[in-house]
């Protein structure tokens, strides 16, 4: 059988008012690609209408179910499973572009009569609800685009962007050799995803076209304001989990941007994690945010202090009724200008 190119893993809970619309978008890249259907415990029509495309694309089309674990048990599955060379996961709620994607297989191919890369990197688009919130993240200021390039190359991030999983596209066997297993019943796992690989990462390239569509407002999503708040533990576990592997004084000495990024990226979910929880605007959430810091110091306190004093971290954990106001402020005024919610 000839190898794909790549794997498309789609995790499905309950997902068949919108599966369709990610499914179809895939489908565009035909004989080249595999399409991983992973259904989660579904009680809706999800496991039947999985069934249909498997039956009516045979070898494109997979479906592969288990029992509920959430969406990290899905990818999980779906890399173990994944017999593409590259590999991505996009949520049944989110879909390609059609054009975007076809010029990133045409690029993939051209990549991999190089020797191929570890990650593709492509622009991904907040598509809300209401279109006048649409928002475009890009990577044109980092990266030089369409040509395998090395930490080295590689230009300053702004202070809001980050390599999510919507971003990623990596080697399969980068994932695997790096041993990836997220954890299973855990929101915001996909943060982990597209984080921990990223030490291991060593040629990659950047197609500045928007590729990834990410569907915002939809009611019960775990990014929904209500959900987030309520799942501030959630937040606090995966950013710990990535401060745990993040022990950045030898990656320094060989790869300084790599780890440079690294540093930028724990910033960052370290102020969601704190902005999240305390959104909920009471002393149980300042608890619960003083207990990170206190298990982030027992684990690493040089660059735990470093993270909480002299990063914008310090801003949204001034203490007390006031800083909890004043990191809600932060958050409803940054929101105003990305609508990632």
């Amino acid at each position: 059988m000839t190898r794909k190119l790549i794997t498309f893993t789609v995790p499905c809970y309950n997902s068949e008012a919108y599966m369709c619309r990610c499914i179809d978008s895939l489908l565009t890249t035909g004989e080249r690609a595999e399409i991983l259907i992973v259904n989660d415990g579904s009680t809706d029509r999800t496991a039947e209408i999985a069934s249909q495309y498997e039956a009516q694309y045979p070898g494109i089309c997979r479906v592969l179910t288990q029992g509920n674990g959430g969406h990290g048990a899905g990818i999980n599955h779906g890399l173990r499973e994944a017999r593409g060379l590259y590999f991505k996961v996009v949520d049944s709620d989110d879909w390609l572009d059609e054009k975007a994607l076809a010029q990133a297989m045409a690029l993939l191919e051209q990549l991999e009569a190089e020797g191929g890369v570890d990650l593709l990197v492509t622009n991904y688009v907040y598509d809300n609800i209401d279109p006048s919130l649409n928002h475009v993240m890009k990577y044109g200021n980092v990266f030089e685009q369409k040509k395998i390039i090395q930490w080295k190359d590689t230009n300053h991030f702004k202070a809001w962007q980050y390599l999510c999983m919507h971003a990623s596209t990596h080697r399969t066997q980068l994932l695997r050799d790096c041993g990836i297993e997220l954890p299973e019943h855990i929101f915001y796992e996909d943060n982990l995803f597209a984080f921990l690989p990223l030490r291991e990462v060593r040629r990659l390239a950047y197609l500045d076209v928007d590729l990834y569509h990410y569907c915002i407002g939809r009611e019960g999503q775990s990014v929904a304001e209500n959900i987030l708040k309520k799942r501030c533990q959630h937040q606090i576990l995966v950013t710990t989990l990535m401060f745990e592997s993040c022990d950045l004084s030898e990656l320094r000495k060989e790869e300084p941007l790599l780890a440079k990024y690294l540093y930028h990226a724990l910033v960052f979910f370290v102020l969601l994690a704190t902005a999240f929880t305390r959104l909920n605007d009471t002393p149980e959430a300042d608890r619960m945010v003083r207990d990170m810091w206190i298990d982030l110091k027992k684990r690493n306190r040089p660059l735990a202090n470093r993270l909480r004093y002299r990063s914008l971290a310090v801003f949204i954990n001034v203490p007390g009724k006031a800083g909890r106001r004043f990191a809600i402020l932060c958050y409803r005024l940054s929101h105003k200008f990305v609508a990632f919610n």
